[in-house]
């Protein structure tokens, strides 16, 4: 693949490193206030369009498939909504003593605490959806972070409902009419998302730029970017080691679906979900950074890895051919 080739590929992450570029030279546009006028542009129109768009584009013949896995679909959704976030809280008390900025370590907890990307259940398994952590989510967060956001708890469940369960149900609606139109035209919906994703990146670090308050020091940074990577790690070889054991149930096939849906984090849900539950915190930024770190390292690892868990599946699944084959009768 060739540097342009690979360039528009990751365009993406290109485009998180601009934003927040553009965000540090001219943040007056993006703040509270400015021209952009993020508290209505952001907050309401920008996330319920990324919201309706997931609503418009998830086939839900696939998704009630999906919910037929009820083992595999299970153990996703346990390992990603109760142990991941569990074992983040308990490495992060430790942390906590450590001089790290305490606002990274916050962030961290929120990784935890995002579901699933639905695209990488229908993609890499065509078995486990994972929409449903949408709700489950905020109540993390705030189990969690405690109450540390300035919006009441009764606040950030109605515009959570208003900006994205709303949104979602009449895209699904709209999807039943035009069903046919989507499947024949292939929309661009993850482009789509993406791009208001990166104006609501923009703004969110624009407030961080015009508060001279706020400073990230460059060690907790590099410290973040290798726990991030240590995490996503030792957790694909804990659901590999967990998803392989003698009698679990698991074929080859599901192994590799539960170390990917199992370990990555979406953006896409989480960054509008920060938006929403840390609405007017000051720190919402530097909250957000290892989400936006734990992206790219989750895409970086898996082209990397991919190969490897290809071979061995393919091996697994020949293996597994060999041994079902009918032996052949003995001639006497």
């Amino acid at each position: 693949m060739g540097m342009l080739d690979r360039l528009r590929k990751e365009w993406f992450i290109l485009g998180i490193v601009l934003v927040i570029a553009v965000a540090k030279l001219e943040p007056a546009f993006g703040v509270k206030g400015g021209p952009l006028m993020p508290e209505i542009s952001i907050t309401y129109v920008a996330v319920s369009a990324i919201f309706f768009n997931s609503g418009l584009s998830l086939k839900t013949e696939e998704l009630t498939s999906a919910l037929m896995h009820v083992k595999l679909h299970l153990f996703v959704q346990i390992f990603t909504l109760v142990f991941f976030p569990t074992a983040i809280w308990l490495f992060l008390q430790l942390l906590s003593i450590t001089p790290i900025n305490e606002w990274l370590l916050k962030g961290l907890q929120t990784v935890g605490c995002m579901p699933p990307p639905v695209s990488s259940a229908v993609i890499l398994t065509k078995a486990v959806g994972g929409n449903e952590g949408i709700v489950i989510t905020p109540l993390l967060l705030l189990l969690f972070l405690g109450s540390s956001s300035s919006v009441p708890f009764s606040s950030i469940f109605s515009q959570l409902f208003m900006t994205v369960v709303v949104p979602l149900i009449i895209g699904q609606i709209v999807r039943r009419y035009i069903k046919e139109w989507l499947e024949r035209k292939k929309p661009p919906f993850g482009a789509i998302s993406s791009c208001v994703l990166l104006m609501i990146i923009y703004t969110t670090f624009c407030d961080t730029f015009s508060n001279p308050n706020i400073d990230l020091d460059k060690f907790s940074l590099v410290i973040i970017v290798f726990i991030i990577f240590s995490i996503q790690l030792g957790f694909m070889l804990l659901t590999f080691f967990f998803s392989t054991r003698q009698n679990s149930g698991f074929t080859a096939a599901d192994t590799v679906a539960i170390i990917f849906c199992s370990t990555h984090k979406s953006l896409t849900l989480g960054i509008p979900m920060l938006k929403i539950v840390f609405e007017g915190y000051e720190h919402l930024s530097l909250i957000s950074v290892p989400l936006l770190i734990y992206h790219p390292a989750q895409i970086l690892l898996g082209s990397v890895l991919v190969p490897t868990i290809k071979s061995w599946m393919i091996s697994r699944q020949k293996a597994l051919k060999l041994t079902k084959q009918p032996k052949m009768p003995v001639k006497v």
